[in-house]
């Protein structure tokens, strides 16, 4: 072979090489990216003769699809609507638009991923029609219901997680609205009906449990301005504050006090712990500043502060500002000024306290099941990180128990079983209080960590607390997933 027929033969075989590793790529790497791609419209075109897969919860469907009489081929249908909405979102091929779990796992769903090439195959082989995969999802039944009951008539969200998995076992959102009206295929109507859901100011289309108008986290931010107390090794629960009925905030002339006006108890000092029982404000605001911001925002991070979480999912990050001045760092200290949580953080910090400080990345499908039933992909559980050490989960957790069973949380109270919990009051200035309450059950075995919010003071203007109105309601979601 000539020098010439060789340089050609390289060239002719890198170019090969070449165009084998581009088609590879867009073929295998990115295959779902292109084929979800919103402008790829025969993937869309495609997609309408696949029968979507079903979401599933517990064995049972909670969306699936019927055959229709028109260009789509198959009617999307939700069980429960309003209940599942915030999870299960809505399909519509007319407005070419897809929300929630239908959203995140719609290659999937769609039977239009790079899961479906072999089922493509199997279809041409025995010319049975192709249909998508089911997702099974971590959701508990009974403590969705459970949660969905207990929101009716107000504006708030729950938010309950496995602790040792992080796996969701509820996520509701209130008010709700029903998804099949947005699944319709009369485009005019699901354009009418998404004008009138957005128009509302209850704000039915926020899915509250990890997204909307992110509220303060009240005095449920105690347990993690204590928990970075401890983990400084300056500070034990038996450490104690001056304990004054108002404090004025360093470089101000503003004052805060305690929810009641008076001190924290008898004496003219008072341990961690015993703010973390009675819920006192001054002590933690106090103990803020002496901490100082830095610390305080290095264990917020730890627990996922300021960052985003896909369960799929993708939530708003809840936010602890940085290089703030003593007098905000002493409002975060119980949960105001410039914090700002989601329902779904705010049960990761309880899920990690009850997970021996390791906190889980949430997430919400456990599997993606094939035609015949076999489970095609299974989602792992993962951690996000450690937080706080065993011993400093147990110290903090022994004063959410106090608080539940003698203190200011004992709206939670469940007969033969020890809640760790604490409540929260957030003020909004003029506007009503935001209630929270977070905790897990048993305390010594936790199964269940859960986050209630409660917005517009529950409908009782500044006159609801998180323990008359937002510890209830956890109080039965713990029930139901405990079986009680």
């Amino acid at each position: 072979m000539t020098k010439e027929l060789r340089r050609l033969s390289i060239v002719m075989l890198f170019m090969f090489v070449s165009l084998f590793a581009a088609a590879s790529w867009i073929q295998v790497v990115e295959a779902d990216t292109l084929a979800q791609n919103s402008n790829n419209k025969r993937t869309q075109l495609d997609s309408y003769e696949i029968q979507r897969g079903s979401i599933i919860v517990d064995g049972v469907s909670i969306a699936t699809s019927t055959p229709s009489d028109d260009r789509y081929q198959f009617q999307r249908v939700y069980t429960d609507a309003a209940m599942w909405a915030p999870v299960t979102g809505f399909f519509n091929p007319a407005l070419g638009s897809a929300t929630g779990i239908e959203g995140a796992m719609n290659a999937d769903l769609s039977g239009t991923g790079s899961n479906a090439f072999f089922a493509e195959i199997e279809r041409l082989l025995s010319g049975q029609p192709q249909t998508g995969f089911s997702v099974e999802l971590s959701l508990n039944t009974a403590a969705q219901r459970a949660a969905y009951d207990a929101l009716q008539g107000l504006e708030g969200a729950v938010v309950a997680i496995e602790p040792k998995t992080g796996r969701i076992l509820a996520m509701v959102s209130t008010p709700g609205f029903d998804t099949n009206l947005m699944a319709t295929h009369d485009a005019n109507a699901a354009n009418a009906t998404y004008e009138a859901l957005d128009n509302d100011p209850a704000k039915p289309l926020s899915n509250r449990a990890i997204a909307g108008d992110l509220n303060p986290p009240g005095s449920t931010f105690k347990v993690l301005v204590a928990a970075a107390a401890y983990a400084s090794g300056d500070w034990t629960p038996e450490s104690t504050l001056p304990n004054p009925a108002r404090y004025q905030l360093p470089g101000s002339s503003n004052t805060v006090s305690n929810a009641w006006g008076g001190t924290c108890g008898p004496g003219d000092t008072v341990t961690i712990a015993e703010a973390i029982r009675l819920s006192c404000n001054i002590p933690m605001a106090e103990l803020a500043v002496e901490l100082g911001d830095t610390r305080i925002l290095e264990m917020a991070e730890k627990f996922g502060f300021n960052r985003s979480f896909e369960t799929p999912l993708a939530s708003t990050p809840s936010s602890y500002p940085r290089a703030l001045d003593d007098a905000q760092t002493a409002l975060t200290g119980f949960g105001q000024g410039k914090v700002t949580a989601t329902p779904l953080q705010i049960a990761m910090v309880a899920a990690g306290l009850a997970n021996d400080g390791v906190v889980m990345n949430p997430r919400m499908v456990d599997a993606v099941i094939g035609n015949d039933l076999s489970v095609l992909r299974a989602f792992e559980n993962t951690e996000f990180g450690r937080a706080v050490d065993a011993e400093i989960a147990d110290e903090v957790t022994s004063a959410m128990v106090a608080s539940v069973s003698t203190g200011a949380a004992q709206g939670a109270r469940i007969d033969g079983i020890d809640v760790a919990g604490k409540t929260g009051t957030a003020e909004n200035g003029s506007r009503p209080h935001t209630l929270w309450f977070t905790g897990f059950a048993p305390a010594n075995d936790p199964a269940v960590a859960v986050a209630v919010v409660v917005e517009d003071g529950g409908g009782q203007g500044q006159s609801g607390s998180g323990d008359s109105i937002a510890a209830p309601i956890a109080k039965k979601v713990i029930e139901a997933v405990l079986g009680r």
